[in-house]
């Protein structure tokens, strides 16, 4: 885990916010700022809990990480290409390249079996599957432990397996970075840990950067870092010592 950071200030940083603000409703008088003014540098390889309260900016500072929403001021610059001023076309290749999500509901398609679903961003990025990437995919199902399940459909499988083969999903791609929303919020505490778990053992494995939005102290207090916000600004952002 530590040298992540020695050499993190000689590399490009996987994301730089400057000032970045979101604000709602723009120019009209019920105009609501979000995010005032957010600094963030992640260093490649990083595993970081986003906190906070409800209503604190969480959700929406992770979209427009995830470059589903645009940021009204400021900067960001993901791999160290500026987003703001990028089209539709742009956002989507850059996002292709560099995110992949898991979200607190998995989103797996019911009628695709397991290892479908994971190749389904290349199948919507290129609109068919190589058996290179389904091979990919086979790999990846074995890694989180659902090699026997991979022509199962979601309605056979746990909640806590469902989840495992939507963290296959945004991997399939190797993006240097995951953004994962609550991934355990719907899981009872055993599944939870499990994911969590195979989370940090990816990241310990691929050096992939996780950024995982949690309202779980116990999964924020298991992350490298954590950066909490509150009414959205940064409130604090410190290193988690090592148990």
């Amino acid at each position: 885990m530590s040298g992540t950071h020695n050499h993190a200030a000689t590399a490009t940083a996987l994301i730089e916010l400057h000032q970045l603000r979101k604000s709602y409703n723009l120019g009209q008088p019920n105009e609501a700022e979000i995010l005032h003014g957010i600094d963030l540098h992640i260093a490649h390889g990083e595993f970081l809990a986003l906190i906070g309260p409800s209503g604190s900016g969480k959700s929406t500072l992770l979209n427009i990480l995830g470059l589903l929403e645009p940021l009204t001021d400021g900067s960001y610059q993901l791999q160290g290409q500026a987003v703001q001023g990028l089209d539709d076309e742009a956002l989507t290749l850059l996002r292709r390249r560099a995110l992949g999500f898991v979200f607190q509901f998995h989103h797996l398609l019911p009628a695709f079996t397991a290892l479908e679903n994971v190749t389904l961003p290349a199948l919507m990025s290129e609109g068919r599957v190589s058996t290179k990437q389904r091979e990919q995919a086979r790999a990846l199902l074995e890694a989180v432990g659902l090699a026997d399940a991979a022509h199962k459909r979601p309605s056979e499988l746990s909640g806590g397996m469902q989840q495992r083969v939507a963290i296959a999903r945004a991997l399939v791609h190797d993006p240097p970075l995951v953004l994962a929303d609550e991934p355990t919020g719907n899981l009872d505490t055993a599944a939870s840990d499990a994911a969590f778990a195979l989370m940090r053992q990816i990241h310990e494995r691929r050096g992939t950067a996780f950024i995982v939005v949690t309202h779980d102290p116990r999964l924020a207090q298991r992350c490298d870092r954590i950066v909490e916000l509150v009414d959205g600004r940064i409130a604090s952002d410190q290193a988690v010592a090592a148990p």
